[in-house]
C-alpha cells in the first residue's frame, strides 16, 4: 500500500510536466528591427508573424525598418505587397518606417504598401519599445 502514493506520482509527474512543456507561453511584444533590402530577410520577418501569431494569436507584433530595410514596403520594389498587406489587415502586425530614411530616400508615404506607417526615428521607436518591456529581435541571416 505504501507504494501506491509513489507509484502514482511516477505516473502522474511526467504527464503534467509534459503539459507545461507544451503550453505555449502568454502573450508577448515583440519588435523587429529590418535594415536589410535582402529577400531572405524579408521573407524571414514575413514568415515568423505568420508563425508566431499562429501559434500565440495575443501577441503583438511590430517591423521597424530604416535604411535599406524600407525596400520591404515600397510598393515599386517589394515582390512582398500582398504578404505585408495580409500580416497588416489579417494578422494585426505593425509596419513603421523611419521619417529620417523616407526622408533621405525621397520617398512618400503614397509610395508605400498600403497600411504602413511612419515613426519619426526608427531607432528611436525600438528603443522605446525596448523600455516599455517589448522583446527585440534584429533581423538577418
Amino acid at each position: 500500500m505504501k507504494l501506491l502514493p509513489a507509484l502514482v506520482a511516477l505516473l502522474v509527474l511526467p504527464a503534467v510536466t509534459v503539459g507545461v512543456r507544451a503550453q505555449w507561453p502568454q502573450p508577448y511584444k515583440v519588435v523587429f528591427d529590418l535594415t536589410s533590402p535582402d529577400p531572405l530577410d524579408q521573407q524571414a520577418v514575413l514568415r515568423w508573424i505568420t508563425e508566431i501569431k499562429a501559434a500565440n494569436p495575443g501577441t503583438e507584433t511590430e517591423v521597424v525598418m530604416y535604411g535599406h530595410g524600407l525596400d520591404l514596403v515600397i510598393a515599386a520594389k517589394t515582390s512582398h505587397a500582398a504578404d505585408v498587406a495580409r500580416a497588416i489587415g489579417d494578422l494585426g502586425a505593425n509596419f513603421r518606417v523611419c521619417a529620417i530614411a523616407m526622408k533621405n530616400q525621397k520617398l512618400e508615404m503614397g509610395q508605400l504598401v498600403p497600411g504602413v506607417k511612419t515613426v519619426p526615428d526608427g531607432i528611436g521607436e525600438i528603443v522605446a519599445k525596448q523600455r516599455a518591456g517589448w522583446g527585440y529581435v534584429k533581423v538577418g541571416h
